[in-house]
């Protein structure tokens, strides 16, 4: 877009998407109706600067693209902006950094969600240690208590199986969700809880970005690829083998092999399911609300983790101390905050990135392990650990702190802008 061109006396521009362009076309006559001059952003980096008729995007591509705001907000913003003075590059520079200060929020909620994520897994490892409570009988209790959560879509007056036309969707990102809880919380019973929760995120985060791509064509921009791709070999180095495992001399029980096997199969799987249920929901976030998502997740929990346990024979056994309630209610606050962390940043950030954010819980879940629980971390986990801290640390980082200097730096990437009625 010429910025020579931007300030006609008394145009409209008549703005066009495109999933590779956005073309503006400027009309003089009274009567063309046009989109707003003034963009309303939600979640908005910045658009590298060009000086042509049609402005290629940067390397990151969001779907749907909706730029714009309402034409209602033009008649306010459109003489403010043509008065500025102020060229497209420097409006659209200011648009990003109002994002930033926005997004802030979503970032801090899904730092919530990663200690709520560690919390979860100490809290788990504590009931079955401690109190023999099972990891899919707190499963079916969180998923049952977490039913009330169907108080919110009633509320606001929404019906809480999804809106029409949608429910088939949404009854599929709940058995996705719901189908990677119980493969994860069964892999326990056959691995450790360490390596099952860091093979399940590892598998969620790289099988986020791919699907994503796939089935969404959301791709992530190169920082944020490099970004991840660190915090992915962190993980890697948290599940490489102790010394006594890689240099035992003994010969390997064949039953103890095969039930590895299954746990680290079933860690991975609920990997998959997990990345499914968060591209699903990433296709519905104009549709449906947090609250009927959680209702769904926990509807569907409720018919699944029974299943589960009936087909792993997992005994029942029932909290009898006021302690062990406590920390039965513990896990279902620590699960629903996470879970609204989590779905909310969805509905602004690519699934990728909101997976490799929620690393930060190995570090968390060691760090907590070291509180409650005798266990001395060996020199890969500590290696691993601070290469996942470093890796999501940064990640912030480039979403939020803003770029020094006279000529700012354009970022990599946009991020999803809401609100628009352009289709």
């Amino acid at each position: 877009i010429d910025p020579s061109t931007h300030l006609l006396g008394s145009s409209k521009k008549r703005v066009k998407i495109h999933p590779h362009t956005v073309t503006a076309k400027y009309a003089t006559h009274p009567g063309d109706d046009g989109y707003d001059d003034a963009p309303s952003f939600e979640d908005f980096g910045s658009f590298l600067v060009e000086t042509s008729d049609r402005k290629q995007l940067t390397e990151t591509r969001r779907w749907p693209l909706t730029l714009f705001g309402s034409r209602d907000k033009d008649k306010d913003t459109a003489p403010k902006a043509q008065g500025s003075g102020k060229g497209v590059g420097e409006q659209l520079a200011s648009f990003g950094e109002a994002s930033v200060s926005a997004s802030r929020l979503t970032w801090v909620g899904l730092l919530g969600a990663a200690l709520a994520h560690g919390c979860l897994i100490v809290l788990t490892r504590l009931a079955s240690e401690r109190f023999s409570l099972g990891p899919l009988f707190l499963l079916l209790v969180r998923s049952v208590v977490q039913l009330l959560s169907v108080a919110v879509p009633l509320h606001r007056g929404e019906n809480p199986f999804g809106p029409e036309g949608h429910r088939l969707r949404l009854l599929c990102y709940g058995i996705a969700y719901s189908l990677s809880l119980c493969c994860a919380y069964s892999s326990l019973t056959f691995v450790s809880p360490g390596n099952a929760t860091t093979t399940w995120r590892l598998a969620t985060t790289a099988l986020s970005a791919t699907l994503a791509f796939l089935l969404l064509e959301e791709r992530l921009g190169l920082a944020d690829g490099i970004t991840i791709g660190a915090g992915l070999c962190g993980l890697g180095l948290l599940l490489l083998p102790t010394v006594d495992e890689s240099n035992s001399d003994r010969p390997t029980d064949p039953v103890v092999f095969w039930r590895g096997a299954f746990g680290w199969s079933l860690s991975a799987l609920a990997g998959l399911w997990m990345a499914l249920a968060l591209v699903g929901y990433r296709s519905l976030k104009e549709r449906v609300g947090v609250g009927t998502a959680l209702f769904t997740v926990s509807w569907t929990g409720c018919l699944l983790a029974p299943a589960s346990l009936a087909l792993l024979q997992e005994g029942w056994s029932w909290p009898t101390s006021a302690t062990a309630w406590g920390l039965v209610l513990g896990l279902v606050t620590c699960s629903v905050a996470a879970f609204l962390g989590m779905t909310h940043a969805l509905t602004r950030l690519h699934p990728a990135l909101v997976s490799a954010s929620q690393s930060l819980e190995i570090p968390i879940a060691m760090l907590l392990h070291l509180i409650v629980l005798p266990l001395v971390p060996t020199a890969p986990d500590v290696v691993g650990s601070v290469m996942v801290i470093l890796s999501v640390g940064w990640l912030v980082a480039m979403k939020l702190l803003p770029s020094r200097g006279g000529g700012r730096r354009q970022r990599e990437e946009y991020e999803e802008i809401l609100d628009s009625p352009i289709k």
